[in-house]
């Protein structure tokens, strides 16, 4: 069985000091619940500073993005290499605010994914459709396009390490939740493919989150659906009484 994962991604929140103030809280209230495995992605301002003040703790740190170059004239740019030496063990690839706002692609989100593997940075690879796409019934095309060219190259023993996350563009952010039924059929279409195109094994042991505004109230019903092993957060990842209720949602 893939041991859960909860990853609260933060966005363009928190200070240095409220940041590490906010881990110092989440680490203590968490001691009671070690079967579930919890990542945070501060910003990059923050990396380091969080990944100090966890260490020896079991809660693992994720950048937000990186370039898929290790050097070079990128101005305002953090390539793998430098993420892994800030203390990122983890890294959120392709969630749709980027696809969306900073205009990334597949084929960009492929490169990314290849140089944090390089950089042995664990990638969370983000998936999910927009609402006209889900109306014209093209949610599992979408799917097999991005999971297909966003991890082109990538070996089956690379894929049991990564993490691909779920998230149906149309409910991140706005309140709206992908119903049990709908989290489940996409999820389940995703093992399936992993499954063809990586072979049993790799996909058996890649863990598929979902995000699209998770939050308390609809945790436990997302987290006992049998192809979803964790979560991606938002929002509720920012409040740690919050936080921790969602992580004991997903204890199996």
């Amino acid at each position: 069985m893939r041991r859960p994962l909860i990853a609260g991604n933060w966005k363009m929140f928190k200070t240095v000091r409220e940041s590490v103030s906010f881990v110092t809280d989440l680490r203590g209230r968490l001691r009671d619940v070690p079967d579930v495995d919890v990542v945070v992605a501060p910003t990059a301002l923050a990396l380091h500073a969080v990944a100090t003040a966890l260490q020896g703790d079991a809660i693992g740190v994720a950048a937000q993005n990186v370039h898929w170059e290790r050097e070079g004239a990128f101005t305002g740019e953090m390539s793998a290499p430098m993420a892994r030496e800030a203390g990122a063990q983890w890294v959120i690839i392709g969630h749709s605010e980027r696809r969306t706002l900073f205009g990334e692609t597949d084929d960009t989100v492929n490169r990314k994914v290849r140089a944090a593997l390089v950089a042995t940075l664990i990638p969370i690879v983000c998936v999910g459709e927009t609402l006209p796409e889900r109306e014209s019934g093209q949610t599992l095309q979408v799917l097999d396009r991005q999971i297909q060219a966003g991890l082109d190259g990538v070996t089956g023993a690379e894929l049991g390490t990564a993490v691909v996350a779920y998230e149906p563009v149309w409910a991140i952010g706005t309140g709206v939740t992908a119903t049990p039924a709908q989290a489940q059929d996409a999820h389940a279409h995703i093992r399936l493919r992993l499954t063809q195109w990586f072979g049993v094994e790799a996909a058996s042991r890649c863990r598929v989150l979902y995000g699209g505004s998770v939050k308390p109230e609809n945790a436990a019903a997302l987290m006992a659906l049998p192809d979803v092993d964790g979560a991606l957060v938002g929002g509720a990842s920012l409040e740690t009484a919050a936080f921790k209720k969602i992580v004991e949602s997903a204890r199996r």
